[in-house]
């Protein structure tokens, strides 16, 4: 399916910017870095040089890019912007791929910046909702587990460029590191992505945890049916680690 648009929808914290920064290295596609969001949150964003500040006008102002060039898009569904569900036009012009990260990881990352998060904003089910969207919307969106991503890079991304009908090239693996104007806008969620020059796995230790948080566990266990529905339609991945 050769789109004119391709998105990367994500749940905060999913390592979706990595995916990001490694394809602002291309040089064949317009990138917006979380448009949708930086409207729910902020009221603005922009796209090539126009500033647009509604769903709408950000909807058709990517439509009317996507004329000049193809356009790649990020976004986290830690936001709600519900009128992306009646815009078929959009829904139907967009090649719809999915970045998945276990929730019991997701959740204690985003409660470390933002400690008083709630359910909703975990982003799975939401995640969950943009994909029957698709599907119902004629798109096969493609799936990768960003565990794969961080542990195969150059597997993943070969597999993600064959599903968009992009070519591959090995250079976007590595970069020079430093913040980025795409992300200007939430750069405080990002600063490992800017310290960074390749993909490679993080570990990170946070003292509330699904486990020793009953909130957390709450809303892990909201989520899971979710993920767990969406991760059995994930690509595979050559060298996939075994189990889940």
């Amino acid at each position: 399916m050769n789109s004119p648009i391709i998105a990367l929808w994500s749940a905060p914290r999913s390592r979706s910017t990595v995916f990001f920064r490694m394809l602002l290295e291309r040089d064949d596609l317009h990138l917006l870095h979380e448009p949708f969001c930086n409207i729910a949150n902020d009221g603005n964003t922009e796209v090539g040089d126009v500033v647009v500040r509604s769903t709408a006008d950000l909807i058709d102002a990517m439509l009317d890019l996507s004329g000049q060039r193809k356009v790649f898009f990020k976004d986290t569904t830690d936001c709600r912007y519900d009128l992306i569900f009646d815009r078929q036009d959009f829904l139907k012009s967009v090649r719809h791929t999915f970045l998945l990260r276990d929730p019991a990881e997701i959740i204690p990352s985003y409660a470390a910046l933002r400690p008083q998060m709630e359910l909703h904003e975990v982003g799975i089910e939401y995640l969950h909702r943009i994909y029957e969207a698709a599907v119902a919307a004629g798109d096969d969106p493609v799936i990768l587990d960003s565990e794969d991503f961080v542990d195969h890079p150059e597997q993943t991304a070969r597999a993600y460029c064959a599903a968009v009908g992009l070519p591959f090239h090995a250079d976007m693996l590595n970069w020079q590191p430093g913040e980025r104007p795409e992300w200007r806008q939430s750069a405080r969620w990002h600063s490992g992505v800017s310290a960074s020059s390749t993909v490679r796995r993080r570990q990170t230790h946070y003292d509330r945890t699904i486990d020793t948080d009953p909130v957390l566990r709450r809303y892990y266990e909201h989520h899971l049916p979710f993920y767990e529905y969406l991760w059995e339609r994930r690509v595979r991945i050559e060298s996939e680690r075994p189990g889940r």
